[in-house]
């Protein structure tokens, strides 16, 4: 689920970040949380079951790695990039609850904002390949 303490924060970004004037429910993570709703795949799906929900919503999995610490209750994030309703990218988190049995979505705040300029970095990297 979508916490409220996320959804207040705000977020630039190069990709684009949640703007205050922006719903506090973006219809792309209702979009995507819709879609990875009733996971149940454990961590070995996480990383299939995310490409497929972003590729839904004709956005894409730019990378996924394990926590460590960066989330709580959090065993493993991927970093996806999904359209607005303005035809911008916006960087979105998908969390792997600590029991492997729930994915929800989050836009990225103070403590993961280093994701989103490695997001930005990794980005400008395939760009140019």
């Amino acid at each position: 689920m979508i916490s409220s303490e996320t959804m207040e924060r705000q977020q630039a970004s190069s990709l684009g970040g949640i703007e205050r004037a922006e719903p506090l429910l973006p219809l792309e993570l209702l979009e995507l949380e819709l879609s990875l709703e009733g996971y149940a795949g454990g961590e070995a799906g996480f990383c299939e079951a995310v490409r497929k929900a972003a590729g839904e919503t004709h956005g894409e999995l730019l990378f996924d790695l394990p926590a460590a610490g960066l989330v709580e209750d959090c065993r493993r994030i991927a970093v996806l990039r999904i359209p607005t309703s303005d035809k911008k990218m916006r960087v979105v988190l998908a969390l792997l609850d600590q029991n492997g049995t729930e994915i929800r979505m989050q836009a990225p705040d103070e403590d993961t904002e280093h994701l989103v300029r490695f997001a930005d970095a990794f980005v400008e990297v395939l760009e140019r390949i």
